[in-house]
């Protein structure tokens, strides 16, 4: 449940465009009271986090299951933190771990928020249906939160 003061938005989904800065841009703008988290957006820093901390190892498999779990302890408890979830599948890349957080959220319970361009509407139905609002653009993102943040229409 959302606190009085302010709340918590995760942001989740592709990191090779700048929609989370549009959407912080306009939730600063707006003045509604939310605090916006996200995985790690540093790609090198994702993929690579496992082998840095725990050692290197020899197979691909390994060095990305290794990552991955520890990129989950993030992803898991921002979540699960999170009053919305926000979740954009952009358009140059499969984004596997956006399906992933989509399909958690909803399972969780949490409101859901999907942003993708209109083709991709058929490939993300099921997703789509598990959603409370589908978006095209991160400005409506903006537009939905500040309407169920603060009452108010853009």
């Amino acid at each position: 449940m959302p606190s009085a003061n302010s709340w918590n938005v995760y942001l989740s989904g592709e990191i090779h465009s700048d929609w989370r800065e549009v959407i912080a841009n306009g939730v600063e703008s707006s003045g509604i009271p939310v605090t916006l988290t996200s995985p790690v957006t540093d790609h090198d820093a994702s993929d690579h986090c496992g082998v840095r901390i725990l050692g290197n190892e020899e197979n691909d498999f390994w060095k990305d299951r290794k990552g991955s779990r520890i990129n989950a302890i993030r992803i898991r408890t921002l979540i699960e933190r999170a009053d919305i979830v926000v979740v954009n599948f952009g358009e140059k890349f499969r984004q596997w771990n956006a399906a992933f957080d989509a399909g958690y959220a909803a399972a969780l319970g949490k409101p859901l928020i999907i942003v993708h361009p209109p083709e991709f509407n058929h490939a993300l139905k099921e997703i789509d249906g598990a959603a409370n609002a589908t978006a095209e653009t991160p400005e409506q993102v903006v537009q939905i939160l500040e309407y169920v943040v603060a009452g108010r229409l853009a």
